[in-house]
């Protein structure tokens, strides 16, 4: 292990607390220093990013995704989002590490100067450099631990039922059904808008929608009404 990587993982873990102890009262810094094993265990295991019970039931509720198709296509966007958003974060570690050698640079510079103040400024930027990049490694960590997640889901999801190559196939059936849910949560409150928003839809894939589960072509709606069956599934 790299002196440097050691450093960050011993701040992960707050062996380190001398940055936040030297600007404290004595009285706060020894109230920190007996909670020093509680706040270890908070900063490893505090939530980051979806639970797998928050995935399968808050993302993945029955109401918004009714569907295997449409729960499958659902964790496709959520996987991928969470793949762009571990990239970035990727350039963002890369960045960290170039400034983290910059400050060193500037840091002999001030030793071999003598200047102990600026000594004491650049400090502060490796000390924040460091912890700056053990928050980071550990969100890399979880956003890894939610991409094996959906992976999983979408396995346990792929039956061969539906197409799992194009996300508009499942749409018409999927997306009839949440409309439904919607219509039939409306309450006696609900204001126009929020009506309009859940029964226009509903009533234009009710409109387009044939027997074989595909959707009509405007021109092919406008035919139908012009002879006379302006419901295709009748």
């Amino acid at each position: 292990m790299s002196e440097n990587n050691k450093d960050t993982q011993d701040l992960a873990i707050t062996d380190d607390l001398k940055p936040v102890l030297s600007v404290l009262k004595e009285k706060d810094a020894q109230a920190v220093v007996a909670l020093r094993e509680e706040l270890t265990d908070t900063w490893t295991k505090k939530q980051i990013f979806c639970t797998e019970t928050e995935m399968r039931i808050s993302v993945l509720n029955d109401g918004t995704h009714p569907t295997q198709a449409s729960k499958y296509w659902q964790s496709v966007r959520e996987q991928n989002a969470m793949f762009e958003a571990l990239m970035g974060l990727s350039f963002d570690l890369r960045r960290q590490e170039i400034k983290r050698l910059k400050l060193e640079k500037k840091m002999g510079k001030a030793q071999n100067e003598g200047d102990e103040l600026k000594q004491m400024e650049v400090q502060i930027d490796l000390d924040e450099n460091l912890y700056g990049r053990a928050n980071m490694e550990q969100v890399a960590h979880d956003r890894v631990r939610e991409l094996q997640l959906w992976s999983q889901i979408k396995n346990e999801l792929t039956d061969g039922s539906f197409d799992t190559q194009n996300v508009n196939t499942h749409q018409v059936d999927s997306l009839r059904l949440t409309l439904q849910n919607r219509v039939k949560a409306l309450g006696p409150n609900a204001g126009p808008a929020e009506i309009v928003n859940a029964v226009g839809p509903l009533q234009t894939i009710e409109r387009l929608k044939t027997n074989e589960g595909k959707l009509l072509s405007f021109q092919e709606a406008r035919l139908q009404i012009s002879q006379g069956n302006p419901n295709p599934n009748q």
